[in-house]
């Protein structure tokens, strides 16, 4: 699904097709809202609240800026990786592409299903959970535990909110993420030059430079879980080639859909919304994150083998960009670490649900995908919500 072309202006609002025929979703993003776009992703949930969690899992502040700086390092590794598949698989779509293309169209859609299903919508509900925590703290002050029930009434709020705003305007969604690309940054100058001042002033804790690795833990587990916490703050990496390709044929067609009048993708909108608010119920910030890292590392782990199989059994592809083998080899060691240690040293049922969940995925390929099933049932209900939510198929731009 491709945006118009057509402009008014700086950043034009074509919606309509001339002639009235069709509908394509707004244009609202020029150049300043890009960049505060991409600080806005950069800048994210992780930035403020991942401290936290890799200090607690590693035990110690010496070993904390270890794991900060080994997530450094996995990130660049890994886009550098992830820069040499985008110029061997010139296709948009990313992990997706890239699987597609080596291994298949089932592990593929594995990939895609559990994206759409389940962690987009998991990312939503971590993110609104940290603003949440922020913005009940100061009614809590101290170590004194914030109720359960205010902290998801907000959250849930905040995922509401948001969605009303993009279903209602995609402008003054545009102007929202500008407000807080410079909110993120302003508060992010705050922390270091207020930190910067007070460390040159004497009157900083220092104390814990003294005993840096005091407590450090050696579980294989725990060590994981850090990591799944400190590269969610470098959460993006991956996104090099990350533009989802127009499908053919979507199933089901209404998450494809725009408002007529809004034109905005309200169904997509309202069904992540609606997958979000049930996670944020029983979830926490820490959990989420971890279970969506672990997910997410198999995804990487799978997509690393793909560079690794290209360079086994295509050695003689151009390659306009080539890393060295080394670095998609330790790619790979660290997926798999990842993805095993927490099982093995800290097994949770929770990852038995994920690991359920990506094989549920594996029926419903073979039955829309691989034999083309196309309930009655399922169209009827297309046609009912198309009339009850006011909103229709878009058209594609042909250059």
């Amino acid at each position: 699904m491709e945006r118009s072309q057509e402009r008014n202006g700086g950043e034009g609002v074509a919606g309509r097709e001339p002639g009235g025929e069709g509908l394509r979703l707004r244009r609202e993003i020029g150049l300043w809202s890009a960049v505060s776009l991409m600080a806005g992703c950069m800048i994210g949930s992780g930035v403020f609240m991942s401290p936290q969690g890799v200090l607690v899992y590693m035990g110690s502040p010496g070993a904390s800026l270890m794991v900060w700086a080994g997530c450094g390092l996995l990130a660049m590794m890994g886009a550098l990786c992830y820069a040499e598949l985008s110029a061997l698989v010139p296709k948009s779509g990313g992990e997706y592409a890239y699987i597609l293309q080596i291994f298949g169209s089932l592990p593929a859609f594995l990939v895609i299903y559990t994206f759409v299903l389940l962690v987009r919508p998991a990312a939503i509900a971590a993110v609104s959970l940290s603003f949440a925590e922020y913005a009940v703290t100061p009614f809590y002050p101290g170590c004194s535990s914030m109720p359960q029930a205010v902290l998801k009434g907000v959250a849930a709020s905040c995922i509401l909110l948001l969605t009303l705003v993009n279903c209602w305007s995609s402008r003054l969604a545009t102007m929202l993420v500008n407000v807080c690309a410079v909110a993120k940054v302003f508060s992010l100058l705050v922390i270091v030059v207020g930190g910067a001042v007070v460390l040159g002033q004497g009157r900083g804790h220092t104390e814990t430079f003294l005993l840096a690795f005091h407590n450090t833990t050696q579980q294989a587990g725990r060590i994981g879980m850090a990591f799944y916490q400190g590269m969610w703050s470098f959460d993006g990496w991956n996104n090099v080639n990350y533009v989802v390709e127009e499908l053919k044929n979507p199933k089901p067609q209404l998450l494809s859909m725009v408002h007529v009048h809004r034109l905005t993708p309200s169904p997509a909108l309202m069904f992540t919304t609606a997958v979000a608010l049930v996670l944020v119920i029983p979830g926490s910030f820490s959990t989420i994150v971890n279970f969506l890292s672990f997910l997410g590392w198999i995804t990487y782990g799978t997509t690393i083998g793909c560079l690794l199989y290209l360079r086994i059994k295509k050695k003689n592809l151009p390659r306009p960009y080539k890393v060295p083998t080394i670095i998609p080899v330790i790619m790979l060691l660290a997926s798999l670490y990842l993805v095993l240690a927490p099982i093995i040293d800290h097994p949770q049922i929770e990852f038995l649900y994920i690991f359920l969940f990506l094989l549920s995925g594996i029926p419903v390929y073979f039955l829309f995908v691989y034999f083309h099933c196309q309930p009655r049932c399922l169209q009827m209900a297309t046609l009912y919500l198309q009339l009850l939510l006011e909103v229709a198929p878009t058209t594609k731009n042909v250059d």
